[in-house]
């Protein structure tokens, strides 16, 4: 069987204040998310934790991101994140920047060969 990608959805997200990196992260793959319904498992008569979910997610500070907390945005399918150096860092009068984080969601199935 090949992993075959059958589709990408992207999102934006930003902590305003906290420069929190993993919240920027969470709003991104919330907009990337819940901004659709797509009924990808059952097009191809697959159960949906056979969805293989991968993550790319870029921020100015990779390390302040943590997946753990990601991870429980996605109620099925088997994920993978790639957390890299992206995103924006915004200066503020304040000397805090505000944080924008971007993700690319993609979905594949293990399937065979056409």
């Amino acid at each position: 069987m090949t992993k075959h990608r059958l589709l990408t959805e992207f999102g934006m997200g930003t902590s305003l204040r906290r420069q929190d990196y993993t919240q920027a992260a969470t709003r991104a793959l919330q907009d990337a998310l819940w901004h659709n319904s797509i009924n990808l498992a059952e097009l191809f008569d697959r159960p949906k934790t056979d969805m293989l979910i991968d993550v790319e997610i870029g921020v100015q500070q990779p390390d302040q991101v943590d997946t753990s907390k990601l991870a429980e945005i996605f109620p099925y399918g088997q994920f993978t994140f790639h957390v890299v150096q992206g995103g924006l860092d915004v200066p503020r009068p304040d000397g805090k920047p505000t944080v924008i984080a971007n993700v690319a969601i993609h979905v594949s199935f293990e399937m065979e060969p056409s």
